[in-house]
């Protein structure tokens, strides 16, 4: 299938796109925000696309067209204020699933936060952050998409491990970015885990065994 990743420049998202670069399964168009992040997609090969999550719906159908799936793994950063927040990480959140109807698309992963389904166990320091993602994916599950919702821990740039734990509730616990991409990736024609989320963090079963497990 080819998969247009959202939030592509990002840590976890650069990865998934080397990985969906490197597949025989996939191809991959990675969206980017501005033209001059595009240098590194080029290099490898990949198809770019410039838009940003703060444009119209519109603007993200016609990034999408020609896709199968959209893996959305974006965020507004810890840098930015939480009017970014909302913008990036609920709304444009929100804007994406309505692009991916509006064109067809019905393969839906969304990388949202530990816990954010829990209200019991948000951090109160990032509070508004998780009620972005909460109610992002609250929408997602409402919607007639085939999703996915993956929910990592604190994340490392520590090298990925390959095995990991992923379970409806789990306590506290970080994964690299490594096995974050690699679970997106597994998950996209793992058809257990079609209509689900989950909560993933570093363990030692490989990841193709958990997702089957769920």
């Amino acid at each position: 299938m080819k998969v247009l990743v959202v939030g592509a420049n990002g840590k976890v998202g650069k990865r998934l796109v080397q990985l969906l670069k490197e597949s025989d399964k996939h191809t991959v168009r990675a969206m980017i925000r501005i033209e001059e992040q595009a240098e590194f997609f080029q290099n490898l090969g990949v198809e770019t696309v410039v838009a940003s999550l703060e444009d119209s719906v519109e603007k993200f159908a016609e990034a999408a067209k020609g896709c199968d799936a959209i893996v959305f793994t974006a965020g507004s950063g810890g840098q930015t204020g939480y009017d970014k927040t909302l913008l990036i990480d609920l709304d444009g959140a929100v804007k994406t699933i309505e692009a991916a109807e509006k064109v067809g698309i019905k393969r839906f992963v969304m990388v949202s936060s530990f816990q954010a389904h829990n209200r019991e166990n948000w951090q109160e320091s990032i509070k508004p952050y998780y009620v972005a993602k909460h109610y992002a994916d609250r929408i997602l599950e409402q919607s007639e998409l085939t999703y996915t919702i993956i929910r990592p821990g604190w994340l490392k740039d520590d090298p990925g491990t390959g095995k990991v734990i992923a379970a409806e509730n789990l306590k506290d616990g970080s994964i690299p970015r490594d096995d974050v991409a690699r679970t997106i990736f597994t998950v996209l024609d793992e058809e257990n885990t079609y209509y689900r989320s989950f909560d993933l963090m570093s363990g030692d079963i490989p990841i193709s065994d958990a997702l089957k497990n769920l």
